[in-house]
């Protein structure tokens, strides 16, 4: 069975809603990014028990924290980035969850970020060195304009920085204008977890999964053929009416939680 889960606050604000439209489509984990309409980063340690212990109470658990850490430009302060891995961590424990979803970080403003790859593993090493021996992983996704937008710099990241793991988003390959079966062959090795969306390159938008250029059966069944038997975390992204992050109302996550487990029956696999 594959293991679901998914950005819940597409879905709407309210943990209550949320959880209700998890249960309701049969996925049984959350990366927790926001709630209440506060980022998960925001949230108190009391917040966070709540959100455990109703979660928790449903049949729910965690897969992550949806952190926006390294979504930075290069030019800030270090020191900050590293006191966000430590609360990072502790958002981490407090709700058990595994990993820390994060990125590689911006360029200054009307520079390339190619010049500041020695910084940028500098940093990164930075970061895993503070979630080392926690037992939390930090969790690396490729993401447009951060150093890590292409294959190529992913697979030089997980080379030069060991400690961090990668998530696949076949939709940000796509609109890098990538290959995602190339991708695959680059940076599979280090992938634990997948983001599931789709990108549509004849649409210009984020579809559901299996329906654009994403190339999501051939990678996920390559993926699975090779032992991989972790969380796939859908991000659907197939509504922007919401002031945090992209929306997906609840009739459209149905939707994208049907597609993807349209892609999983194709490849002989079932989603719980």
């Amino acid at each position: 069975m594959a293991k679901l889960s998914a950005f819940a606050d597409e879905v709407g604000p309210e943990l209550d809603l949320q959880i209700a439209e998890l249960k309701k489509n049969g996925v049984g984990n959350i990366e927790l990014r926001g709630v209440w309409g506060k980022n998960v980063m925001k949230l108190s340690d009391d917040e966070l028990g709540s959100v455990k212990s109703q979660a928790w109470d449903a049949g729910i658990g965690f897969s992550a924290v949806g952190s926006p850490l390294g979504k930075v430009t290069i030019d800030t302060e270090l020191q900050d980035t590293i006191d966000g891995v430590k609360r990072a961590v502790e958002v981490a424990k407090i709700i058990e969850a595994p990993y820390i979803r994060m990125f590689s970080f911006y360029p200054p403003e009307g520079e390339d970020i190619n010049a500041y790859e020695n910084k940028v593993m500098d940093w990164l090493n930075a970061m895993a060195e503070a979630a080392s021996g926690s037992g939390v992983k930090l969790a690396h996704e490729n993401e447009a304009r951060i150093f890590g937008e292409g294959a190529d710099h992913c697979a030089k990241i997980h080379e030069r920085v060991p400690k961090i793991v990668g998530v696949f988003d076949p939709s940000n390959y796509v609109v890098a204008g990538e290959d995602c079966w190339d991708c695959w062959q680059k940076v599979g090795k280090y992938i634990e977890y997948f983001h599931i969306k789709d990108f549509s390159r004849e649409k210009k938008s984020v579809v559901p999964a299996g329906q654009g250029d994403g190339k999501l059966a051939e990678v996920l069944k390559a993926a699975y053929d090779d032992g991989f038997d972790n969380f796939l975390t859908l991000e659907p992204h197939l509504s922007h009416a919401g002031e945090m992050y992209g929306r997906t109302s609840p009739e459209l996550f149905a939707t994208a939680v049907s597609a993807l487990k349209k892609v999983l029956a194709e490849i002989g696999r079932e989603g719980d």
